[in-house]
C-alpha cells in the first residue's frame, strides 16, 4: 500500500507538469511586440500609450533595473477559433516561483482603460469567452523592470537597491507573447486534481478518505490520453466528481477566506513603486471579483487607496464601483500598516485617525478590525488606542514567526497597560500569503490552539509582500473545499463576518496581559539610525506645530495650517510603515526617507516659527523661552512662554588620579582618564548610581552577523564576543561650561562626546557623535547600575510597559533586545535612576550579582549602530548623533519629565509678550500630548491627555481662553456618549483618570 500512495503521488505530479497543465492553452500564435522604453521615472499613462515603440523579439533582453519599459502587443484571432475561449499570455520573462519581487506590468486597452495586472503566476489577458473570430488584438503593458533583491541565495550585499548605483544591465528576457485557446474543461480537471492531490497528502495514511481520493486519481489518470489531453479530460473529470461531491463533516473546522495582498508600502522597491504596485493588484482583484461572484477582497492602508485614487483615477473608478457591491472591503482602519514599536503615542493614534477618516470620508465605512498581519510585535499600549479610535478587533499572523516561544491561543482578549482589551486573532494557517493549498488549509485546522471553544479561523488568501493578490486558480481551489469530506471548509467572507462568528463562540475567550513580543527581527529597533531619528524628531515637531499654531490661533488670530499639517502627518505616518521605520528596506527608500524627513523638519519649523512669532509680541522687548513640553521648565509654564530664569552653576574640577569632577549641587560625577564615568552621586540622597569597580558611558562593540534577515535580526549569541572601547585620544574640558569632552578612536570610526550637567538639573547629560564606517558590527552604550531590581519600565504609547530584569523563563530570555521610547526607568524601593534618549529605541537589560559584596547590577545598554549589508549595503555609514541622560534618584514620573526634556528643547524668540498656555493642568501625572484646533475647522480647541505614572490621578483642568461647553470624544474627535464631562462655572473641569488612562477633550470656543 505504501508503495502504491508514492507511485500515485508520482505519477500525478508528472502528469499535471508535463501533460495537462500545458494542455489548458493547447493552441496558441505570436503576437506582434513593439517596446519604448521611458527614459527615466515612470511617466504617465497617456504619455506610454503615445510612444512610439520599436520591435522587440521574444528572447530580447529588456529592462535596466527600476526602469519602465511600455510594451504594444498586437495581433489578430484565427477565424478558425470562433466560438472558443482565448487568452493573451504575456510573459515578460517571469521566475514562477516568486510574485512581486521581480517585473510585472499592467495591462490597458488603446484607450487607457486598465484591465489587469501581470505577474508570474497571472499573466493572462482575457480576449474573448467565446470569440466571433478575427477580432484585431491590441494592448499595452506598462512593464516594471525591478530587479531581484531577495532571491535563492539571500541576504548578500547588492547594488541593486538604489538606482544610483543598479547600472543600466537588462535585468529580463522576453519570453511568451501569445495569443491561445483557453481549454477549460483541462483547467478545471487541474483544479480538481491539485485539491484531491494536496487533500490526499495531508489525510491519516489509515483512513479510508485518503485511499478513497487514491483509487478515484488513479482512475483519473487513467481515463486521460496523454496524446489527447483536451478529449479526454471531460472523462477524466467523471472519475473525480464522486470524490469532490461528498460533503465535509459537521465538526470540520470552519476557514473564513479573505482575499488579499499584503502590499508592503516600501521594502525591496521604493514608495513610488508602491503606487503601481497598488494599481496592478486593484486592476486584478476588481477584474476578479466581476468574473467570480462569491470572492471577497480586503485592502488595508488607507495610504495606498489615497494613491490609486491620486495616481491611476481610472483604476479608482473600478475600485469605487467594487467597494459599493460590499466585496472590496477597506481593511484595518490604519494609514499605513505600520510598525507599533517605536510610533510615539500621537502618532500611534494619529494612524487611526487619518485611516478611519479616509474610509469615512470616502465610503462611509467604519473599520471595526484592526488589519496587521506583518508587524514586528505590538506594544502594550495599543489596546486602548484601538479601542479610542472606535474599532475592537485586531489580526495579525507575525507572533507565529517568534523563534523561541509557541504563542498559546489562536483567538483571544490581547489586554493592554490600562486594562483595556481587545478581541485579537492570529490566523492558523501561519501565513498572510495564503494560496490554498490543501497543505495551508490543512496546517490551519490541525494548528488551531483553540479547539475545545471554537472552530472558525481566518486565511488571508492571495499574495502579498509585493502584491498581486488572489488569483483565479485560488477562487477555484476554495470552491472545491467549500463542502468536501476530509477538508476544512473554506468560504469567502469579510473580514466583520469572520470576527462576528468568532466573537460568538468565543464567550470566556483566553487573556493576555502585555505586549506581543515578535521573538525575532529584534534588531529593527535600531538599523537605519537617521530614520528613526528623523522619525522621532518630526514627532515632536509635529507636536510643536500644532500647540503654537492653535495658541496663536486662538490668542492672535493667527491662521492655524490645517492643510499643511493633515498633509504633514500623513508623510510622518507613511514613513512609520513596517519596512521603513523599521530600517529594513533597500537603500533608495532610506537615502529617499533622510531627504523627505529634512523637508518635514524645515517645514514645521517654519510652522512653528511662524506662530511663535505672532505670540512674542515685541521684537527688541527682550527674550521669551517657549516650552512646548507637558511639565513646567526652568520656571516656565508648559505650553506657555516668559522671560527665562536665572540659574546656578557647575563647577569642574580635576579627578585625583586622572580625569575630572563635575558637580552642580545636585550630583558630583567622577570622569576617569579614559572618559568613563566611574562614579554618579546623588548628593541629596547621598547614593551611587555606579555599580562599585565599573564603569558607565563604556562604548562596547559586538560583532552582528545574524542567521537571517540581516538588517532585521540580532541574534542572542552576538553577546558572546565583545570589545569594551576604553582607549580614549582625549578626555578635557568641554567648550561649554559644566562639560567634559571624550574622543575615542576604533576600527575606522571616530567617537566624541560631551558629558554635561546643566546647573539646576539633576541628570548627567551625554552627547555622542560617531563618525561609524563599521562592517557587521553593533554598537552598544554600557550603564552598570548599583541597582537591585527584578523588573524595569520602557515608556510606550500612553505609558509604560514592565519587563522582568531575570530570565526565569524562556518568555523572560528571548526579551534580550526590546524597545523603549523616551526612557527606561528601574528602581528599589525609594530610590530609581533613568536613562533617556532623544531617538533609540533598542535597548538590554541585565542583572548579575557582584562576587565583592554581594550586591546586584543591573546594567542598562542602548543600542546606537548596527551595520547589516542586507538590503542596504551601506547601512548607517556615516556621521550620527545621539543624545542620552542619566537621571539618579529619579521617579517614574522624573523619568517621564526628563524624557521631554531631552526631546523638546526650549525654544529661545525675541520678545515681550509672556504667553500664557491655553490649557493647564495641575497634577503631573496627567500628561498632554496633544493640543490642537478641532480637524473640522470649527475652531474648538482639542487637546488630549494620560494618566502617564501608572496609578489613580485626580486633575483639573484650567482653559486659557473663553469656553462655552466641553465634551469627551474618540480619537476622531466624536463625542463619546458614555463619558460625560462637566464644565464648571469658574473654568474649569475634574479629572479622574485611572492608571495610564487617555482622554480626549473637546472645548467649545
Amino acid at each position: 500500500m505504501h508503495d502504491d500512495r508514492k507511485l500515485v503521488e508520482g505519477r500525478l505530479k508528472r502528469v499535471l507538469d508535463e501533460r495537462i497543465r500545458p494542455a489548458v492553452h493547447p493552441e496558441s500564435v505570436p503576437l506582434d511586440v513593439a517596446v519604448w522604453h521611458a527614459p527615466g521615472e515612470p511617466v504617465p499613462v497617456a504619455e506610454g500609450l503615445s510612444a512610439t515603440p520599436e520591435p522587440i523579439a521574444v528572447g530580447d533582453r529588456w529592462g535596466a533595473p527600476w526602469g519602465t519599459s511600455w510594451f504594444t502587443v498586437t495581433g489578430t484571432v484565427p477565424p478558425e477559433w470562433a466560438g472558443r475561449t482565448v487568452e493573451a499570455i504575456l510573459d515578460l520573462g517571469f521566475d514562477r516561483n516568486m510574485p512581486g519581487f521581480q517585473c510585472e506590468g499592467l495591462v490597458y486597452r488603446p484607450d487607457g482603460t486598465p484591465v489587469k495586472g501581470l505577474h508570474p503566476l497571472n499573466d493572462w489577458v482575457r480576449i474573448g469567452a467565446p470569440v466571433e473570430g478575427g477580432e484585431e488584438v491590441r494592448l499595452h503593458i506598462e512593464a516594471a523592470s525591478n530587479p531581484v533583491i531577495l532571491d535563492y541565495h539571500p541576504f548578500l550585499p547588492t547594488p541593486l537597491g538604489d538606482k544610483e548605483t543598479a547600472g543600466t544591465d537588462p535585468q529580463y528576457t522576453l519570453a511568451r507573447m501569445d495569443l491561445a485557446v483557453f481549454d477549460e474543461t483541462v483547467w478545471q480537471l487541474v483544479m480538481d486534481l491539485e485539491v484531491l492531490g494536496e487533500l490526499m497528502v495531508e489525510l491519516p495514511v489509515e483512513g479510508a478518505r485518503r485511499w478513497e481520493i487514491m483509487r478515484a486519481i488513479e482512475r483519473a489518470l487513467d481515463a486521460v490520453d496523454l496524446q489527447d489531453v483536451n478529449g479526454t479530460a471531460a472523462a477524466a473529470r467523471e472519475c473525480l466528481a464522486g470524490v469532490l461531491a461528498t460533503p465535509a463533516a459537521p465538526s470540520a473546522h470552519r476557514v473564513s477566506a479573505v482575499g488579499h495582498a499584503h502590499i508592503d508600502s516600501a521594502w525591496l522597491w521604493p514608495l513610488r513603486e508602491t503606487v503601481r504596485k497598488v494599481a496592478r493588484t486593484t486592476s486584478n482583484m476588481t477584474a476578479l471579483l466581476e468574473s467570480e461572484p462569491s470572492f471577497v477582497f480586503a485592502m488595508s492602508q488607507a495610504q495606498q487607496w489615497a494613491w490609486v485614487k491620486e495616481h491611476r483615477p481610472e483604476v479608482w473608478a473600478k475600485v469605487v464601483k467594487a467597494v459599493a457591491s460590499g466585496r472590496f472591503v477597506p481593511a484595518g482602519g490604519m494609514w499605513v500598516e505600520s510598525d507599533t514599536n517605536m510610533p510615539g503615542s500621537e502618532a500611534m493614534a494619529r494612524q487611526f485617525v487619518h485611516g478611519k477618516r479616509f474610509f469615512l470620508d470616502e465610503f462611509g465605512i467604519e473599520n471595526d478590525e484592526v488589519w496587521l498581519p506583518d508587524t514586528f510585535g505590538f506594544a502594550a499600549g495599543l489596546p486602548q488606542i484601538i479601542k479610542a479610535a472606535g474599532s475592537r478587533w485586531l489580526l495579525t499572523q507575525k507572533i507565529s514567526w517568534s523563534q523561541t516561544n509557541t504563542f498559546p491561543h489562536h483567538t483571544f482578549l490581547w489586554e493592554g497597560i490600562d486594562g483595556t482589551r481587545i478581541f485579537t486573532h492570529f490566523p492558523p494557517v501561519d501565513t498572510y500569503n495564503c494560496s490554498m493549498k490543501g497543505s495551508e488549509i490543512a496546517h490551519a485546522a490541525r494548528n488551531f490552539k483553540d479547539k475545545d471553544l471554537a472552530r472558525h479561523s481566518l486565511a488571508p488568501t492571495g499574495w502579498g509582500d509585493g502584491g498581486g493578490g488572489a488569483t483565479r486558480e485560488m477562487v477555484a481551489k476554495a470552491a472545491r473545499m467549500r463542502d468536501l469530506e476530509g477538508s476544512a471548509v473554506v468560504t469567502w467572507e469579510t473580514p466583520a463576518e469572520f470576527f462576528a462568528k468568532a466573537e460568538a463562540e468565543h464567550p470566556r475567550p483566553a487573556v493576555w496581559v502585555g505586549e506581543l513580543y515578535l521573538e525575532l527581527h529584534r534588531a529593527t529597533l535600531t538599523s537605519q539610525a537617521r530614520t528613526k531619528q528623523g522619525n522621532r524628531r518630526s514627532e515632536h515637531l509635529l507636536r510643536e506645530a500644532e500647540l503654537w499654531s492653535a495658541t496663536a490661533a486662538v490668542r492672535a488670530g493667527h491662521p492655524y495650517p490645517y492643510e499643511r499639517l493633515d498633509r504633514l502627518w500623513k508623510t510622518v505616518l507613511l514613513h512609520q510603515f513596517h519596512d521603513i521605520l523599521p530600517g529594513s528596506s533597500i537603500a533608495w527608500v532610506h537615502r529617499e526617507a533622510e531627504r523627505t524627513y529634512a523637508a518635514v523638519a524645515e517645514e514645521l519649523n517654519a510652522i512653528i516659527d511662524a506662530a511663535q512669532r505672532a505670540l512674542a509680541g515685541d521684537a527688541g522687548g527682550g527674550t521669551l523661552v517657549f516650552n512646548s513640553a507637558p511639565h513646567t521648565r526652568d520656571g516656565v509654564p508648559a505650553g506657555g512662554a516668559q522671560a527665562p530664569a536665572t540659574a546656578g552653576g557647575t563647577t569642574v574640577g580635576p579627578r585625583e588620579g586622572g580625569g575630572h569632577v563635575l558637580d552642580n549641587g545636585l550630583l558630583r560625577v567622577e570622569v576617569d582618564g579614559r572618559g568613563l564615568v566611574v562614579s554618579v552621586r546623588d548628593l541629596a540622597a547621598g547614593r551611587e548610581a555606579v555599580a562599585p569597580g565599573q564603569a558607565a558611558n563604556l562604548l562596547q562593540l559586538h560583532p552582528d552577523f545574524p542567521n537571517m534577515w540581516d538588517a532585521w535580526d540580532v541574534d542572542a549569541f552576538y553577546r558572546n564576543t565583545g570589545t569594551d572601547l576604553v582607549a580614549a585620544d582625549e578626555v578635557a574640558p568641554g567648550e561649554e561650561p559644566g562639560t567634559v569632552r571624550v574622543t575615542r578612536s576604533f576600527g575606522r570610526s571616530k567617537v566624541t562626546q560631551v558629558l554635561g550637567l546643566r546647573p539646576g538639573a539633576k541628570r548627567l547629560d551625554i552627547d555622542t557623535e560617531v563618525d561609524w564606517h563599521e562592517t557587521e558590527k553593533f554598537l552598544k552604550l554600557a550603564f552598570p547600575l548599583d541597582v537591585r531590581a527584578e523588573r524595569y519600565a520602557s515608556e510606550t504609547q500612553y505609558g509604560h510597559t514592565y519587563r522582568a530584569t531575570h530570565t526565569n523563563t524562556s518568555w523572560e530570555a528571548a526579551k534580550f533586545e526590546a524597545c523603549n521610547h523616551r526612557f527606561v526607568h528601574l528602581e528599589e524601593p525609594g530610590w530609581g535612576i533613568a536613562l533617556v534618549n532623544d531617538s533609540t529605541y533598542g535597548h538590554d537589560v541585565t542583572r548579575t550579582v557582584r562576587d565583592l559584596d554581594g550586591g546586584t547590577t543591573t546594567t542598562v545598554r542602548a543600542s546606537l549602530l548596527r551595520a547589516p549589508r542586507f538590503p542596504d549595503p551601506e547601512t548607517d555609514q556615516g556621521l550620527h548623533r545621539f543624545r542620552h541622560a542619566l537621571v539618579p534618584g529619579a521617579t517614574i514620573g522624573d523619568a517621564v519629565r526628563e524624557g521631554y526634556v531631552v526631546n523638546l528643547p526650549a525654544r529661545h524668540l525675541p520678545g515681550d509678550a509672556e504667553v500664557a498656555p491655553l490649557v493647564t493642568l495641575d497634577n503631573d501625572a496627567v500628561v498632554v500630548t496633544a493640543v490642537k484646533l478641532a480637524d473640522d475647522e470649527s475652531g474648538d480647541v482639542v487637546v488630549r491627555f494620560h494618566e502617564a505614572h501608572g496609578g489613580r490621578a485626580a486633575a483639573t483642568l484650567t482653559a486659557g481662553f473663553p469656553v462655552s461647553g466641553v465634551t469627551a470624544t474618540d480619537l476622531l474627535e466624536r463625542p463619546l456618549a458614555e463619558a460625560p464631562v462637566r464644565w464648571r462655572e469658574d473654568g474649569t473641569v475634574a479629572l479622574s483618570l485611572r492608571p495610564f488612562e487617555l482622554v480626549t477633550l473637546r472645548l467649545r470656543r
